[in-house]
């Protein structure tokens, strides 16, 4: 009996050990697992800049082979910002949309990351609404954050945001205080993290530009770009953007040497990453520098380059839009469900939604009379000559003269104004009342005297008519024009901003650029089918 004891106490003994090496091994595999996954995701975010194709690849393994939610987020995270680097916003956003749906298993920090990373993206698609909805998020969700570092570094990325906001909006006096308010805030942090500081100069040198302060922009541009080169991960991205501004400010100062160079190392770099948006804009650069120095084959070249990315980009940003309000509607689809789970209000809501597709169908049956009535409009305008476009006349009105001109004087002025017309030095965006009336040798009371009684207009309304006329005359005869951003025909007929020549366009012709150019892409399609 008692030998039978000993041999079952060493064979629960063998067991006990053998289950406890088990137990061992088992807690060894899953911790190298974890470590492994780890290194993984790391590895990822170091390669988002440099190799976002990798990336990509990794964290989509990682998706697959974990089940930790907030892995997940963190992987959907850098996903969204590789895709973002690559210029597929469509991919991008519908990953930051993703990291959403873990909000739950989230830190603060990374909440704060995603809502950064989709204003950025709602910006550059020119979605102010949810711009400021995820801006607003981010700011509260700051305000929660003790850990003074990481309060810091989330607030500065915060205000830079603000500051690309402004710039990208041409509210440059906006964007230089907001830099000061920035740098006194958060100076000391900022100069003890080089990619912050970076950033922090780049902006700086995107206001300087918009004010033409080349020189000074240079230097903060240069900074940039030593911080980006001494930088342990190879940030091809900001290489390409701050190679691209840098071969833009040579061509402002007529460089074009210089700037070719420099646009080429850029479009190195924009094609390593594939990225369409930022091909698009070094191709604009390069074709606008062989077009400056009378390099005729090659702006060719590189202008259809541009123009064929231009097309792309559009439609990729409309496909993006089309993303987010699907997105979007869906997720208010969604919470629509669980409200009438909860108050079985399905006959209300229905009855809501026939009513809504009602006041649906009206609106487009609306829209589409006011279309065709613009687009007679459109058609009878572009019939008027460029002459009478300029020179119409209200009914004349009982006024005294306020200013006395000698006959000779007013002949003589109004020849000039002729000849003025007739050239396009009125898209000079420094002309003046008191340039152009140096130019024509009288004073400014005179000039702008001649120009109220001869044209009825002062003399900002008259500059902005022809530069108007100008444009339009462009989109009838060239049909490339119609191809262009809304920026660059501002920059084309002499506006200083996109806002202002819109304010300026719609003012004069009844209706934003957009809706008249898509009204004679309409006409001529029309006419095309006609024809065939």
């Amino acid at each position: 009996m008692t030998v039978i004891r000993i041999t079952c106490a060493k064979n629960l003994f063998k067991i006990s050990k053998w289950v406890l090496i088990l137990c061992v091994c088992f807690f060894f595999s899953n911790t190298s697992g974890y470590a492994r996954q780890n290194h993984l995701v790391q590895k990822a975010k170091e390669l988002v800049y440099s190799n976002p194709d990798e990336a990509i690849k990794i964290g989509e393994h990682i998706l697959k082979t974990n089940e930790k939610k907030e892995t997940k987020a963190d992987i959907s995270v850098i996903l969204a910002r590789s895709y973002f680097v690559k210029g597929n916003f469509n991919s991008a956003i519908t990953n930051a949309f993703n990291a959403d749906a873990y909000v739950d298993k989230l830190n603060h920090k990374t909440q704060i990351d995603i809502s950064l990373l989709k204003a950025e993206l709602f910006r550059l698609l020119y979605l102010d609404n949810q711009y400021q909805k995820e801006l607003s998020n981010a700011d509260s969700l700051i305000k929660k954050i003790a850990n003074p570092k990481i309060h810091d570094s989330l607030a500065s990325h915060l205000l830079l945001e603000r500051v690309s906001m402004n710039l990208e909006r041409r509210e440059t006096d906006k964007a230089l205080s907001l830099l000061n308010e920035t740098n006194e805030r958060y100076q000391n942090f900022i100069n003890s993290h080089p990619v912050l500081r970076g950033k922090f100069f780049i902006a700086k040198e995107k206001a300087l530009s918009n004010l033409t302060q080349y020189d000074s922009a240079f230097v903060y541009l240069n900074k940039a770009l030593t911080l980006i080169s001494s930088n342990e991960y190879n940030n091809l991205y900001e290489k390409a953007q701050v190679y691209n501004q840098l071969g833009y400010l040579h061509l402002q100062k007529k460089a074009f040497s210089n700037s070719e160079e420099t646009l080429f190392i850029a479009l190195k770099y924009a094609e390593i990453l594939d990225n369409p948006i930022l091909l698009e804009q070094i191709n604009r650069n390069l074709a606008i520098n062989y077009l400056a120095s009378n390099q005729k084959i090659k702006h060719k070249v590189y202008n259809d380059e541009f123009l064929v990315l231009n097309n792309r980009v559009d439609l990729a940003e409309q496909e993006t839009i089309n993303t987010v309000y699907n997105i979007i509607s869906n997720q208010n689809e969604q919470s629509l469900n669980q409200e009438q789970k909860k108050y079985s209000n399905f006959t209300y809501i229905a009855l809501g939604m026939a009513f809504l597709l009602v006041l649906l169908g009206v609106f487009f049956v609306v829209k589409s009379q006011w279309k065709k009535k613009r687009l007679k409009e459109i058609i009878k305008y572009l019939e008027i000559s460029r002459n009478n476009f300029i020179k119409t006349k209200p009914s004349k009105k009982i006024a005294k003269r306020r200013v006395s001109i000698p006959e000779e004087t007013e002949k003589n002025l109004l020849a000039k104004l002729k000849r003025f017309e007739a050239s396009t030095k009125f898209l000079n965006k420094d002309m003046s009342l008191a340039v152009l009336s140096g130019q024509f040798e009288t004073n400014t009371k005179y000039l702008s005297e001649i120009i109220h009684r001869h044209y009825n207009d002062n003399f900002n309304t008259f500059i902005n008519k022809l530069r108007i006329n100008y444009i339009i005359e462009k989109l009838k005869n060239d049909s490339n024009y119609m191809n262009y951003k809304i920026s660059f025909l501002a920059e084309e007929s002499g506006f200083s901003s996109h806002s202002s020549f819109a304010t300026v366009f719609k003012s004069i012709i009844g209706m934003s650029p957009a809706t008249f150019i898509n009204l004679l892409k309409t006409e001529r399609e029309n006419n095309k089918n006609k024809n065939q």
